[in-house]
């Protein structure tokens, strides 16, 4: 009985665990190979760099804008470089404004080529004004010949030395050697020019008959010659005679004679620079008798013109970036690329310079100079008109767009007004024996340096740029009164916005910064995420061991239950 229920027990049981190994076999087990662990693993990842996308979007398009308002800048920055020539217009040897630099016409009356007889040059600042010109004689260097040698290149024999010069100026010694021909002695001679101011070369006059000329390279003055020792080398040369004077002078030296406006002059030289201030007559020919030449001095408006158009090119270029900006697609909306769109910065500038424009100074506006906007707002100029009125009214254009100061005391007088003019009071202050002392607005000295007579407004202060002389030998206050024309206006405007503590500056500086933040944060959430990602791989690969380890078992457990069903 007992082996038989055990028998039966034992069957049973049997029977159990081969219904158990089938239902296994039949199901599977999932392998770690059948897991995209890798996809697992993105997907996480990804989900924790999300917002780094988005923060790294939010970086570009502020880049986008940074680019954008740098362009603005620049544009601004070659605006007010181009307007500084036009924004001040005081007339001195110092100044660069296109209203200072000066052109000279020559006219002639007479039988007289004016081009023939007068060049001259005209510095920046010099009057303006008519003159008349009248030419007796120019001035010449003296030049003399000696006679007719058979070679130039032939040992002449002769020993000696000789002293040259010219007129009371320094002289040197030439030494001539037995062997020395006609050409060697001419390189000893120019080989002392720098000190005698003598000039020696060779003419030939025919084959075989070769001749020393002796030049003076200054005008109105002798070529003093003395033989010193041994050969009398000049009187062996036939350039001297027996007396020790020249044999043949071919020009003689004479000073320049000419008259200026009825006043008669005399100079040793044809460059003529101490007559008119900033002024270089060069005297080429004298005039005939009853002859004339008509000099005219002027403002040279093509150096207006040519700012103006500057200007125009310069303000375009800057309102084209404005309309980039302002583009729009279709449907109305802000195109992709007008990454300023509705700016408000930038619309502020752009409507303080079209203000400016807008503005009256002296009577006149843009339009008297043949200035206008087009549909598009960029400006257009039409030289016909710039043209008439530059020959009509100088004084008008230049009070329209230049700054202007004056000051209410005749021994104040201005120097420079700078691009930024004031109007105040100027303190001046003189010690007992009347030298200036000081200068001060409203008390504070500090807004000038005074260096001798000149009053120079201080870098950094509201008066920088600005500068006076002072004739005056007693204390007193000034009024000082400026106006700006609208080039000084415009120059401010863009200057001030492009400058490095400007609108525009500040709006880049804030982006950079943020973007900075913003991308420390980007930083940050990839650190982590990859510090995530090591730890996803090292939990997954676990994982993996895991069910690779739990499929060997299975793998041993249903080959151990087969073998027993089987028995």
């Amino acid at each position: 009985m007992t082996s038989v229920s055990s028998s039966t027990s034992s069957t049973s049981t049997t029977s159990s665990s081969t219904s158990s190994a089938s239902s296994v076999t039949t199901t599977g087990t999932s392998t770690s190979t059948s897991i995209d662990w890798s996809a697992l693993i993105t997907a996480a990842v990804d989900a924790k760099l999300t917002q780094a996308t988005t923060i790294s979007t939010t970086i570009t398009n502020n880049e986008a804008k940074v680019t954008a308002y740098q362009t603005l800048q620049t544009d601004l920055s070659t605006l007010s470089s181009g307007l500084s020539s036009l924004a001040t217009s005081v007339v001195n040897s110092l100044a660069t404004n296109v209203f200072a630099t000066r052109s000279a016409s020559i006219s002639s009356t007479g039988d007289v080529s004016a081009s023939s007889a007068l060049s001259m040059s005209v510095s920046n600042g010099a009057a303006t004004g008519d003159h008349t010109m009248t030419i007796s004689q120019i001035a010449t260097a003296q030049k003399v010949v000696g006679t007719a040698q058979s070679s130039e290149s032939t040992a002449l024999g002769y020993t000696g030395t000789f002293s040259l010069g010219l007129g009371s100026g320094s002289t040197a010694s030439v030494s001539v050697t037995s062997t020395m021909s006609l050409q060697d002695i001419v390189d000893a001679i120019n080989a002392q020019t720098s000190t005698t101011n003598v000039q020696a070369s060779i003419v030939q006059v025919s084959s075989g008959s070769y001749e020393m000329v002796l030049s003076g390279t200054e005008d109105a003055a002798d070529i003093a010659y003395s033989s010193t020792s041994g050969d009398d080398i000049l009187n062996e040369l036939g350039v001297t005679d027996s007396s020790g004077s020249f044999s043949d002078v071919l020009q003689t030296s004479q000073a320049a004679e000419f008259t200026l406006d009825g006043i008669s002059m005399t100079r040793d030289t044809n460059d003529i620079t101490d007559v008119l201030t900033g002024v270089t007559f060069d005297l080429l020919q004298a005039t005939t008798s009853g002859s004339t030449l008509n000099i005219s001095i002027g403002t040279d408006t093509s150096q207006i013109t040519s700012a103006l158009t500057t200007f125009v090119t310069n303000y375009n270029a800057y309102r084209d970036a404005v309309i980039a900006q302002q583009a729009t697609d279709s449907d109305g909306t802000a195109s992709s690329s007008a990454v300023l769109f509705g700016d408000g910065t930038m619309r502020d500038i752009t409507s303080q310079l079209e203000n400016a424009l807008n503005n009256t100074v002296g009577g006149l506006t843009m339009a008297d100079l043949g200035l206008s906007f087009n549909d598009k707002n960029e400006l257009e100029l039409d030289t016909s008109t710039l043209s008439t009125i530059l020959s009509t009214n100088l004084s008008g254009v230049t009070t329209l767009l230049s700054a202007q100061t004056t000051t209410s005391s005749s021994q104040l007088s201005v120097v420079n007004t700078g691009t930024s003019p004031q109007s105040f009071t100027l303190d001046v202050a003189v010690d007992s024996s009347g030298n200036l002392t000081s200068a001060s607005v409203g008390g504070d000295s500090s807004l000038f340096t005074v260096s001798g007579s000149t009053i120079i407004g201080n870098a950094g202060t509201a008066y920088a740029g600005m500068a006076f002389t002072y004739s005056g030998t007693t204390s007193q206050s000034i009024t000082v009164t400026s106006t700006s024309g609208l080039a000084t206006q415009l120059y401010q405007i863009a200057k001030n916005a492009s400058s490095s503590t400007g609108s525009l500056q500040t709006l880049i500086t804030n982006l950079t910064d943020r973007d900075n933040d913003l991308q420390q944060k980007v930083d940050d959430i990839q650190s982590a995420a990859s510090a995530y990602q090591t730890q996803l791989e090292a939990q997954y690969a676990k994982y993996q061991s895991a069910i690779e380890s739990a499929n060997n078992t299975l793998t041993y457990l249903k080959a151990l239950l087969n073998s027993s069903s089987s028995s």
